[in-house]
């Protein structure tokens, strides 16, 4: 069941972005009396469709689809979708639809501005919707994080090599001050930082950070988790410690011969005392104190912690656009740095690059709306930004063509955009190849 709510969240996500997207240029096309001849979710390879608006039973249903310029459908291949535009060299690589006199509703006689907004309105269509998103998020649930201010990390073994150690707290990075604990990872890798100043006890610490180890930090789940002191909230009333004499605001610093800092220290030690009696120090404003406890079964001691300090941000209708429009801007922000980071192979950031099979990864086990409309804005400014790159085959290699038709007057031959087109496309499938081989050996492994 699980697998099933991971696989329609992707399979949601996905048609969602690429109708959106598809719709991008579809819009520029007819605004500008484009002739849009195919608008398809999903590819019709070899002709097969899953849906057709040009199907016998639809075209009875609704007489005027037969005559209708653009049949819209759903292809039976789910690697993403298109719009053909008639008169445009593009994946579908129908060359011979060019051998005619130009005509006044192909793409190919309007004026390259024109051409240029239709190939942006994808990414564009793209990014106004992560914003819409975002603004709704906002809106609806408003903003939560974990400041930074004051906060302790506790570090994994890669972390640990780095230098970090439990307690840490992060005070800059390069001189930036993070506001955000759930951020550190990103900026410490984002901003290439050399340089990490840390507070460790009443002592500051300088840590160099070795950027040889960038392509592991990106492959580290969590570089940094909140390092979470052992400080008692309440005790369950079911807990066979209910009366063993804690109070709110105790903080346990041992647990038999085993000393605590955090809850992270102490829950292999629990695991280790399960259904076993023992006993717990704690400090009590300036008092040491020792209780006898019950570990039960578990490896649980039946009681309830101080929440971390979580900080909510509620917005207006007008302040969840400007939350929405801002948050857009960072996301395309971080996200631009991460493609600095793939496409320098020394980082070894390439072998994070996912297909399908890692996006389904990141979607909850179950149903959230929270959840999902957060990456569906996310995997928006993604499929955006990675449509800009200038690899002909996507938007971005129909973009320069055209910037420099517009710059130096000159039109790129037919010719030669179906030569780009074709080692575009080749560039294409090598990069899917190596986000598959990437998947499959993080699964394998």
């Amino acid at each position: 069941m699980t697998v099933l709510i991971k696989i329609l969240q992707v399979i949601l996500a996905l048609s969602v972005l690429i109708l959106l997207h598809e719709l991008g240029h579809f819009t520029f096309a007819k605004l500008f009396g484009i002739r849009v001849e195919k608008f398809f979710l999903f590819f019709d390879v070899g002709g097969r469709k899953l849906f057709s608006s040009k199907s016998r039973w639809f075209t009875r249903l609704f007489p005027r689809a037969a005559t209708a310029e653009t049949e819209y459908g759903i292809g039976w291949l789910p690697l993403g979708g298109y719009c053909k535009i008639a008169g445009m060299i593009d994946e579908s690589m129908d060359l011979d639809s060019l051998k005619g006199e130009p005509q006044s509703w192909e793409f190919r006689t309007h004026p390259a501005w024109q051409r240029l907004l239709v190939m942006a309105g994808g990414v564009l269509f793209n990014f106004i919707g992560a914003v819409v998103i975002y603004c709704m998020i906002m809106g609806i649930w408003g903003r939560a994080y974990i400041p930074n201010e004051n906060a302790q990390i506790y570090p994994s073994p890669l972390a640990i090599e780095l230098g970090f150690q439990p307690g840490d707290h992060i005070i800059s990075m390069d001189g930036y001050e993070p506001r955000s604990f759930g951020m550190l990872q990103a900026e410490l890798i984002r901003r290439a930082v050399q340089n990490v100043q840390v507070q460790r006890g009443a002592d500051t610490v300088s840590l160099y950070i070795d950027h040889a180890l960038t392509g592991r930090m990106l492959q580290d789940g969590e570089l940094f988790s909140l390092a979470i002191p052992f400080v008692v909230d309440s005790v369950d009333a079911r807990s066979p410690n209910a009366a063993a004499g804690f109070g709110r605001g105790d903080r346990i610093i041992r647990i038999g011969e085993s000393d605590v800092a955090f809850l992270q220290d102490a829950r292999p030690v629990l695991e280790t005392l399960r259904g076993s009696s023992t006993e717990v120090t704690l400090l009590r404003g300036a008092d040491t104190l020792a209780f006898p406890v019950q570990v039960d079964s578990a490896g649980r001691l039946g009681i309830y912690m101080l929440p971390p300090d979580v900080r909510r941000q509620e917005f207006g209708f007008f302040e969840a656009i400007g939350a929405g429009i801002s948050l857009t801007g960072e996301t395309i922000h971080g996200y631009l740095q991460d493609m600095r980071l793939v496409a320098t192979p020394s980082t070894g950031a390439y072998k994070s690059v996912g297909s399908f099979i890692a996006i389904g990864q990141v979607f909850p086990d179950r149903w959230d709306w929270y959840q999902f409309m957060y990456l569906l804005a996310i995997l928006s400014i993604m499929l955006g930004v990675m449509n800009l790159l200038p690899i002909p085959g996507l938007d971005g290699g129909h973009i320069v063509f055209t910037l420099y038709e517009l710059l130096t007057g000159r039109k790129p031959s037919d010719r030669f955009l179906a030569v780009a087109q074709l080692i575009g496309m080749g560039l294409l499938i090598l990069l899917m190849m190596l986000a598959f081989g990437n998947d499959i050996g993080r699964l394998i492994n």
